[in-house]
């Protein structure tokens, strides 16, 4: 975990910003969508790499494999950090790799990207199927294992294909609301119904695009929480900043109370001060160990989600 002394480093999140940002707990994903020529090496590469700066800073972070782990790090005033891969082709295509980053401690994973990949097409490309029968596979096993699956970059017909045949709760980590902003990347509110039914979750992402075409502003992002929040129900709404990768529309994690003092519009059935979300992913945690709903948990502001976390209560150590 990148750990600086300035506070003018130019990255969005490391731990001295978590801390007074007041995040506890959040997801930490190793991108594997660009043609490094072999993805599951990339990946394997970036994720030994993070962990032994998790081991080097071990006084203010911890990775978390299970909901225990999350509590366990919070209590004693440590960052929980939750090991994503972002892009199914770290796999391969091979049905012997995802056994084993779980066992590195990988919780959650990215279907697509916005391209084509071994398991789908992404919402860039044009006229595009649904999962491929890889993907289909990969969708059996990860619900088997405990891999959170993550439907934010897939095309409509592969986010259809996911809620039909899903066994367990999944994931839209970082997209908006495509009633509010036309972007492939978003959500319609037929999807967002779907996911809440499924017992899943979307985590609005700070990405200026996908809140506005045209004038991203931070009533923009207001805007999309509550509307989230109308259409899913409020447990089905998390944060998904997309710190590093293209949430730029805060600053930084310190921005992140920003979201809890200002008060929400008369017309969102949210709480006007979100004071009731601060422990959405702790109750979450008790239920099971997928690991917090939230992409980015922030003590008094991340909006409420029980339900991702409920299979698999029993799996941690």
């Amino acid at each position: 975990m990148r750990q600086y002394q300035s506070p003018d480093d130019g990255v969005q999140l490391d731990l001295p910003k978590a801390r007074e940002g007041g995040l506890d707990a959040a997801f930490f994903a190793v991108d594997c969508t660009r043609p490094w020529g072999n993805h599951l090496l990339y990946c394997m590469d970036a994720l030994g790499h993070f962990l032994q700066e998790v081991e080097e800073h071990s006084e203010g972070i911890a990775v978390a494999r299970c909901a225990a782990d999350i509590e366990r790090a919070r209590a004693e005033g440590r960052l929980a950090a939750i090991l994503a891969v972002e892009n199914s082709d770290a796999l391969e295509k091979s049905p012997h790799v995802l056994p084993l980053l779980y066992q590195l401690g990988v919780r959650a994973m990215t279907l697509t990207h916005s391209t084509r990949s071994w398991a789908g097409d992404g919402c860039e490309v044009e006229g595009g199927s649904g999962l491929t029968g890889f993907g289909r596979q990969l969708l059996a096993q990860m619900n088997e294992l405990g891999v959170v699956v993550d439907v934010s970059h897939l095309n409509e017909p592969g986010f259809w294909d996911v809620a039909q045949a899903a066994q367990a709760p999944f994931m839209a980590t970082h997209s908006c609301c495509r009633a509010l902003c036309d972007h492939p990347r978003n959500l319609r509110d037929e999807q967002l119904r779907a996911l809440a039914e499924k017992g899943g979750v979307v985590a609005i992402t700070f990405v200026p695009d996908f809140i506005d075409a045209h004038n991203p502003t931070f009533r923009g992002l207001l805007d999309h929480i509550e509307h989230a929040v109308a259409v899913a129900g409020i447990d089905h709404v998390g944060l998904g900043s997309d710190f590093d990768g293209g949430g730029l529309l805060l600053e930084d994690a310190t921005c992140l109370p920003d979201i809890a003092a200002r008060p929400m519009s008369a017309r969102s059935s949210a709480p006007t001060n979100c004071g009731s979300c601060n422990r959405s992913s702790a109750e979450a945690v008790e239920r099971s160990e997928l690991l917090p709903q939230v992409v980015d948990e922030v003590i008094g502001t991340q909006l409420r989600a029980r339900h991702l976390l409920d299979q698999f209560a029993s799996r941690c150590p």
